[in-house]
């Protein structure tokens, strides 16, 4: 988000941030991604490697592989079951545990609704002036900075960014 708070313009984000999508990418890999509705039609499909729950109001919207829920409670009881269920099935060849932690990736309702039930928040912070349609404004005051990375505008980054890794206060 800038620091106006825009995350989003005409159903798209305002920016090209190859490196903040990179990182999404690792960091959510093997886990569950909760979104409402309008954010899973900007992705149009669910990202490979990930549970998808979506958060519609609407009963007949279904899209294959991708579980809908009815509220932020229920996404949040959907995607407990679904970490408890991949318990047994969840290592890979070498052992390891794959990540099963979840993330609220939007839009800014769902971000608004979810964020009192957040015990981390990982922030790309947009140096920009852009306008757009969709503005995030969350109350942070309850997380604590623990790391921050900045990257500069470059071919690949319209803009310069600031990655922040923030936890809950007295978590």
């Amino acid at each position: 988000m800038t620091p106006t708070g825009v995350i989003g313009k005409d159903g798209d984000m305002p920016w090209r941030l190859r490196s903040d999508l990179q990182r999404f990418k690792s960091l959510t890999m093997g886990g569950t991604l909760i979104m409402g509705r309008r954010t899973y039609d900007s992705i149009g499909r669910p990202l490979p490697g990930r549970r998808t729950i979506v958060i519609t109001r609407n009963p007949d919207w279904h899209s294959a592989g991708v579980l809908r829920a009815e509220n932020p409670a229920e996404s949040l009881k959907l995607a407990e079951q679904s970490a408890t269920a991949l318990t047994e099935t969840s290592a890979t060849p070498n052992g390891a545990l794959v990540n099963r932690d979840v993330f609220v990736v939007g839009g800014a309702e769902v971000y608004h609704q979810l964020i009192p039930e957040c015990d981390e928040v990982w922030l790309t912070r947009v140096w920009s002036t852009v306008s757009g349609d969709t503005i995030l404004q969350i109350d942070l005051s309850n997380f604590l900075q623990i790391e921050q990375t900045r990257l500069p505008a470059s071919a690949k980054n319209s803009v310069p960014t600031e990655f922040l890794r923030m936890v809950r206060r007295n978590s």
